[in-house]
């Protein structure tokens, strides 16, 4: 089965492609800007120290940051999902092009990934895409951590997560912050892929998204299949790009809302339901009283 028609993606993709007024920030690695799937995007970008356009692109940041790009904001019927093609992504550059490799999820310092969120919320970002491990956990950096999440629920910006990839059961600095929307990667028969972590908080708030043999935009001039959690990540952003495209005076609370109740299950296990987006679609058309 397609991804896109797994999680319902594919009649919400048919009615937009996004508005560039909707602005998904990309907390990631840097972006070939210039790949030719990418070239018609609109790519914004936040240095935070660190460039936002690759370098050198065999890295680990430049092969991630491109590839989950690829799944946001590709050209529609490449071989990258391109889920919403027209909206504006706003590249946070959060980990420097100095490894060279297949890591399955890049990391950060929690006070790293606190400075990145607050300057892309602060440049405009509505959603944040954040498919990042946290590494060094320190109380110092966790609290600057859940400060930074806290002033997205307050400015009401969406936050959606990696769940992680150390097939733990548990939580983090992030999955544990009740705005955070943590995202568990599946694979193309729904079922958890088994190196994705679970636990109490993500099954209640989260979402299941595909995350095995997902092909996106590759940074040496050919297609790149990876998976994980980070993968799967864009998956739930994107499908909330399309919604407040489509409802654009909607709140945050009512477009999560929608995307994690759009099924109407009840939470009771570590395991996340599936990302549904034309059921959150269905909820968000409803006459509001």
């Amino acid at each position: 089965m397609n991804p896109l028609d797994l999680v319902k993606l594919t009649p919400l993709m048919a009615l937009t492609s996004g508005r560039p007024e909707v602005v998904v920030g990309l907390i990631d690695g840097s972006v070939l800007k210039q790949h030719p799937e990418l070239v018609g995007a609109t790519i914004r970008e936040l240095s935070g120290g660190l460039s936002g356009q690759c370098i050198e692109t065999s890295s680990t940041a430049c092969i991630h940051g491109t590839f989950i790009a690829g799944i946001l904001s590709g050209t529609r019927n490449s071989a990258a999902p391109a889920i919403c093609s027209k909206c504006t992504l706003l590249v946070r550059p959060i980990f420097a092009e100095t490894t060279l490799g297949n890591e399955p999820i890049p990391s950060a310092t929690p006070a790293d990934l606190a400075a990145a969120i607050i300057e892309s919320i602060d440049a405009g970002a509505r959603i944040l895409n954040m498919s990042v491990a946290i590494v060094q956990p320190s109380s110092q950096g966790e609290r600057a951590l859940q400060e930074a999440l806290d002033y997205a629920l307050n400015r009401g910006v969406i936050a959606v997560a990696a769940s992680g990839n150390q097939g733990t059961l548990g939580s983090s600095a992030i999955t544990r912050h009740p705005w955070v929307i943590p995202v568990v990667a599946c694979d193309l028969e729904a079922r958890p892929i088994r190196f994705s972590n679970l636990g109490g908080s993500i099954g209640r708030r989260g979402l299941s998204a595909p995350g095995d043999q997902i092909t996106s935009l590759g940074t040496e001039e050919k297609p790149l299949t990876l998976g994980g959690t980070s993968v799967a990540v864009p998956f739930v952003t994107g499908a909330i790009a399309l919604l407040w495209s489509e409802f654009p005076t909607a709140t945050a609370a009512e477009v999560k809302l929608a995307v994690t109740q759009g099924n109407g299950s009840r939470r009771t296990t570590v395991v996340p339901p599936l990302l549904d987006a034309w059921a959150a679609y269905q909820v968000m058309a409803r006459p509001r009283s």
